[in-house]
């Protein structure tokens, strides 16, 4: 249930953010509005679909072959409802977080974890990246098949754990929206002890569930 819960807010983390980038400068491209997000490319022309279906924002065509986009009446009233809701979530989002986070750290510095990876960009990542500032951690990248240009909160993007440059120590998830396969694919990269994970993600990491069974 609280994987489903992130992943629905992540779901109007990308709305809300393609609604305030049309309303912004509805003639900006989809690429730029991929690297602004954080997503990748085919997810922004995904949810535009999506939002033109749902009446919220239209499409008209604009010079060069390309195209514009402009709110609907009904894509502002959703804009002003998803910035309310969104910023009462992220309060309580940003404190667990940071809370999950910290613990991580320790968890890191215990075992002589200093340079870690995250897996995935999100808002949980870049949560991750400034509480590392304060637990003397190195983030050293962040990892995600999707990513759309070079960094993401200061931290290099790569596409896969090969990409890595200098070396790590071990990978924390961040990916909110796919948590279960970014977390599989860090253990294949690096194996379960090497491999810490938030709690709020709630995932069930892979040596408690052999087991249980």
């Amino acid at each position: 249930m609280d994987h489903l819960l992130e992943t629905e807010h992540e779901n109007e983390r990308i709305v809300l953010g393609l609604l305030s980038s049309v309303e912004s400068d509805g003639a900006r491209s989809q690429r730029r509005m991929a690297a602004e997000l954080g997503i990748a490319l085919g997810l922004v022309n995904a949810y535009l679909k999506r939002c033109v279906k749902k009446g919220l924002v239209k499409v008209q065509d604009a010079p060069a072959r390309r195209y514009a986009y402009y709110l609907t009446p009904q894509g502002f009233a959703e804009k002003s409802r998803l910035t309310v809701q969104y910023l009462s979530d992220s309060f309580s989002f940003f404190r667990k977080a940071k809370d999950d986070c910290t613990r991580l750290y320790r968890e890191a510095a215990a075992r002589g974890f200093e340079r870690v990876v995250l897996a995935g960009k999100s808002d949980l990542a870049e949560i991750a990246i400034l509480c590392a500032v304060d637990a003397g951690a190195t983030v050293v990248a962040i990892v995600d098949p999707n990513r759309e240009g070079g960094r993401f909160g200061g931290v290099e993007a790569v596409g896969s754990y090969a990409d890595v440059k200098g070396g790590f120590d071990a990978i924390i998830v961040t990916d909110v929206a796919n948590a279960q396969s970014s977390y599989e694919l860090a253990v294949e990269a690096v194996g379960d002890d090497n491999v810490l994970v938030p709690v709020l993600l709630g995932l069930r990491p892979r040596k408690a569930a052999e087991g249980a069974a």
